[in-house]
């Protein structure tokens, strides 16, 4: 069973160019606030404020090796039926050199990362893809509080909840990393969302 124990979790959603919105999740125990940002700085200072013990970034935080489409974790995630995209696509590469120079930054400031993919977390806890509505009805459902109860989340916010909570289940040791050392894609575990809830 997941548990809401007070650590922190942070979920963006980045987008490949500043001027694009990016959305950014905290999930504290069962809280959810959520906000659309723009910048790098503006989702570092978030980040300091808020603390969290995981950040899970919805981008790749490596490129493939020189020559190469798809690194090792997007082949598997493939094969186990993920749909993920090569970060060499042109807009996936400005992506995730931007996801790249971020994680950077937030390691050098001693803050743990995964790279995550809110569509695959969703496949894999059987919570509907691309219905932005019921989606956030499935996320109500799990018992989140906040914002989520009380306005219509932007897609962008959605997939940073999502990714939130996929951090918070890699802390419970509910997720599997899909992929090698070098890059590595966490997804949870197969399971139904109603089997997460406290």
């Amino acid at each position: 069973m997941l548990k809401f124990d007070g650590e922190c979790t942070i979920g963006i959603d980045l987008a490949g160019l500043s001027k694009n919105p990016t959305g950014i999740a905290l999930l504290k125990n069962k809280t959810v606030e959520t906000s659309v940002i723009h910048t790098d700085t503006e989702i570092l200072e978030y980040i300091t404020v808020n603390k969290p013990v995981l950040v899970a970034i919805d981008a790749p935080l490596s490129l493939p090796k020189k020559g190469e489409t798809f690194r090792p974790a997007e082949r598997e995630m493939r094969k186990k039926g993920y749909r993920v995209f090569p970060p060499t696509l042109p807009a996936m590469k400005t992506l995730t050199e931007r996801a790249v120079k971020l994680n950077r930054l937030l390691k050098r400031k001693a803050y743990r990362t995964i790279e995550v993919h809110p569509t695959s977390t969703r496949k894999a806890l059987q919570i509907p893809l691309k219905d932005w509505k019921a989606i956030q009805e499935t996320l109500k459902a799990l018992e989140l509080k906040g914002e989520i109860e009380t306005r219509p989340l932007a897609t962008h916010e959605i997939d940073a909840v999502t990714a939130a909570l996929t951090a918070r289940l890699h802390l419970k040791r509910q997720t599997e990393q899909i992929g090698n050392k070098r890059a590595a894609i966490t997804v949870p575990r197969k399971n139904h969302w109603r089997n997460i809830i406290t």
